[in-house]
């Protein structure tokens, strides 16, 4: 299966977005680019599978609605933006009217995910999850035993909603973590002192976001000149 990328060109803003992404990343370098959609949505193997990666909002619905033209019944779009659920549902109800096939998916990982793989969280028709999972189970990241980080949450926006309440969770754990830093702060700690506080957490109560909080009160300004 080929794989082709496409971003849409912006004079002197968004000029050959894809182009670039492919001569940065070696793992790329069979892939095809585009900056037209039309020649884009061509170049793919029918039923085609597209994932959108768009901020969440009116830019989703007006690359829907730029590509909606071009496809045909039985083609895939794939949101992996944090849209809110209950968009997805109606994106999806609209979509699924002209045979074109949606699947909301919550997608975890920031740039490391990106580069090394994320987990995945996609939601819609179980049978055109099934048509997907094989290339969604291969770009996701894996777990201790080797699994993919990927698996069928339920109907339309399920993903979207699973997504919504992960990035909760990880948002109010940040802000626990910002005001325990602030509290040590006012007792006097130094940023060497509370990350070495915070590290003796990780035996009990490690996470990802305790880990990184640690690494950057300990991470050194470097001096100018």
């Amino acid at each position: 299966m080929k794989l082709s990328l496409y971003n849409r060109h912006v004079a002197e803003s968004e000029e050959k977005v894809a182009e670039t992404l492919k001569t940065q990343h070696q793992e790329l370098s069979k892939a095809q680019t585009f900056d037209e959609a039309k020649a884009f949505v061509n170049s793919l193997q029918r039923p085609r599978k597209i994932l959108l990666m768009v901020s969440a909002g009116k830019g989703v619905d007006a690359v829907i609605e730029q590509l909606t033209p071009l496809l045909a019944a039985g083609d895939i779009l794939i949101d992996g933006g944090n849209s809110h659920y209950q968009k997805t549902q109606e994106r999806h109800h609209k979509l699924q009217e002209k045979g074109i096939h949606f699947i909301g998916m919550g997608i975890s990982g920031g740039e490391e995910g990106a580069l090394k793989g994320p987990s995945m969280m996609p939601s819609g028709d179980a049978a055109v999850y099934n048509n997907i999972a094989p290339i969604l189970n291969k770009a996701a990241a894996r777990d201790q035993n080797g699994n993919a980080c990927c698996t069928y949450i339920g109907p339309e926006g399920s993903g979207h909603f699973v997504k919504m309440v992960h990035n909760g969770i990880e948002y109010a754990e940040m802000q626990l973590l910002a005001e325990v830093v602030v509290l040590f702060k006012n007792q006097g700690k130094n940023p060497d002192e509370i990350a070495e506080v915070l590290s003796n957490w990780k035996a009990s109560e490690n996470s990802y976001l305790l880990e990184i909080t640690t690494e950057i009160l300990r991470k050194k300004k470097e001096k100018i000149g």
